[in-house]
């Protein structure tokens, strides 16, 4: 059936599969969402945005220059992608009452290192970046999601498994504020691409700061995680629309405005 749609019209194979994955039929749980269940409430609210964000972005990309479309397509592949897994958990949520922990560090495998992947593609439309500043990158995100996930999945007690983390996401803020990826940034960007860098980077400190508080009030205070359920999803939930929306939003920015420069 999809076949034939896409064979009839010319509408783009990327807005029919978000209508598919966003009907009712594919993601329709079984279990009412209660109009009192802030923590329901807000994962259906992300997920709307994440599913507009990733049209507004693939739709951005046929406007930019075309050392631009990568990062806006990437942009949109982790909304989309934190989107599907939003409407999952959403109904994990409402069904169990419970932190939907595997779904959301399935997302976070996939959307933690496309957004580090930013921090590459913009430095790479503007000089040539050696393939270090990708791995350390990538290392750095690896390292925080595995010590963050044996913490909450209690295959490591939880502080011991949050420092690991914590190490992580360090290794991150070294290498985009004072390693290669900050000197290359620094020495070779044109102005929008440095305002970009260094917004995204900020992003990842003060915005990824909100993750280890939701770590924090889960499973640090000696509360029962059960109990800091909704607080701990809450509070996640709000960093993911923060930082996987804003992210894409710089990123649509510097090529807008890179892209108008070049017309001109």
């Amino acid at each position: 059936m999809l076949t034939k749609i896409v064979s009839r019209t010319k509408t783009p194979l990327w807005s029919i599969m978000i209508l598919g994955l966003t009907s009712s039929n594919t993601f329709a749980s079984t279990a009412m969402l209660d109009q009192d269940d802030l923590v329901g409430i807000s994962f259906w609210l992300i997920s709307m945005a994440l599913v507009a964000s990733t049209a507004f972005f693939f739709l951005e990309r046929d406007v930019v220059s075309t050392k631009w479309k990568t990062s806006l397509t990437v942009s949109g592949l982790v909304t989309l992608v934190a989107a599907v897994h939003y409407f999952y958990m959403r109904e994990v949520w409402v069904e169990t009452g419970s932190t939907p922990t595997v779904f959301r560090y399935i997302d976070w495998l996939i959307t933690v290192p496309l957004l580090m992947v930013e921090f590459y593609l913009i430095l790479s439309a503007i000089a040539k970046v050696p393939t270090g500043v990708f791995w350390r990158l990538m290392i750095g995100t690896l390292v925080m999601l595995i010590g963050g996930y044996l913490g909450e999945a209690a295959y490591l007690t939880a502080f011991p498994a949050f420092i690991i983390g914590m190490l992580g996401w360090v290794f991150i803020l070294y290498e985009i504020f004072a390693g290669e990826a900050s000197k290359i940034n620094s020495g070779s960007a044109t102005p929008a691409v440095q305002k970009a860098f260094n917004t995204m980077r900020w992003i990842v400190t003060i915005g990824w700061a909100i993750y280890p508080v939701g770590y924090y009030f889960g499973y640090l205070t000696g509360n029962d995680p059960s109990e800091s359920a909704s607080l701990l999803n809450l509070i996640y939930n709000l960093a993911d629309v923060l930082n996987k929306i804003t992210f894409g939003l710089i990123i649509w920015n510097v090529a807008k405005t890179e892209s108008e420069t070049l017309k001109h």
